[in-house]
């Protein structure tokens, strides 16, 4: 897709961080846009900030498929099918085998890998009739690189980059392009957000300032999305420890998976690989 220029995009979990730089970034290159979020205040907010170029807004859970059906119908009453779909929203759980309970695996898997599955179950079936589109799916570098402690996090975004590697395949002769963003260490508020397990509860604050202190900026994503989509690039590392751990997993998985114990010590510790 190389003219963006008044077409329609979607962005899921659009209130905040990778979503709501994304909604700007489409906005930018001339995109009439859709923004749900869970948040109503964060929705409404992203909404005004977006103005004309602001189509639709809804507070949306995208776990609850039944809304994310209705929020179709609504979408599709003003374009029969989207141009760009980006699956962004995502929460974490912090723990492993031995410490994640059932309900935060549930409420993870829901939003992470179900919410994912819901926006394209509900949306991609038009574009393809359409033979147009890309459809955006925001995986993680913990999608091919699944360090100890993020158990049920790294289980939903390999499943995210696994699934949209299989519809890029099935997608193609339909004229859909399918990309997998992996961003690694981001600023945004998701560990604020998250759900840590025991011993890893004392560590948020800790995480939360490596975050914010060493992370990229959520531009950076939302100009690899823009670029995945003109480019149709189907896997899109994009900070420095994304490539970096995309090309050890690759090459020397050993060696990916030791530095994903020395990755998680580090963030724990207030510090920067």
């Amino acid at each position: 897709m190389k003219k963006l220029d008044g077409k329609l995009a979607l962005v899921t979990g659009a209130g905040s961080g990778i979503g709501r730089a994304t909604a700007n970034a489409l906005a930018r290159e001339g995109m009439r846009v859709v923004v749900c979020d869970v948040d109503q205040a964060r929705v409404d907010d992203v909404a005004r900030e977006l103005g004309a170029r602001c189509v639709l807004a809804r507070k949306v859970d995208v776990a609850d498929r039944a809304a994310m059906r209705a929020f179709a119908d609504e979408v599709h009453a003003i374009e029969p099918a989207l141009d760009v779909l980006v699956n962004n929203a995502g929460v974490a759980v912090g723990g492993g085998i031995l410490d994640t309970t059932v309900e935060n695996w549930d409420w993870l898997m829901g939003i992470n890998l179900g919410g994912v599955f819901n926006g394209c179950h509900v949306f991609a079936p038009a574009m393809a009739a359409q033979r147009r589109g890309h459809i955006v799916n925001v995986s993680s570098m913990f999608g091919y690189f699944a360090p100890p402690g993020v158990m049920a996090y790294a289980a939903s975004k390999f499943g995210v980059l696994g699934m949209s590697l299989s519809m890029r395949a099935e997608l193609a002769e339909h004229g859909v392009g399918v990309s997998a963003i992996c961003p690694g260490m981001i600023a945004t508020n998701i560990i604020h957000g998250s759900r840590l397990e025991t011993p890893l509860g004392g560590m948020r604050d800790k995480v939360a300032s490596t975050f914010a202190k060493h992370g990229a900026p959520p531009s950076k994503v939302a100009d690899a999305i823009v670029e995945a989509i003109r480019k149709d690039r189907p896997v899109v590392p994009v900070a420095k420890e994304a490539w970096l751990s995309w090309g050890l997993m690759r090459l020397v998985p050993g060696l990916g998976v030791q530095l994903g114990a020395r990755l998680q010590k580090a963030w724990g510790n207030g510090q920067k690989m």
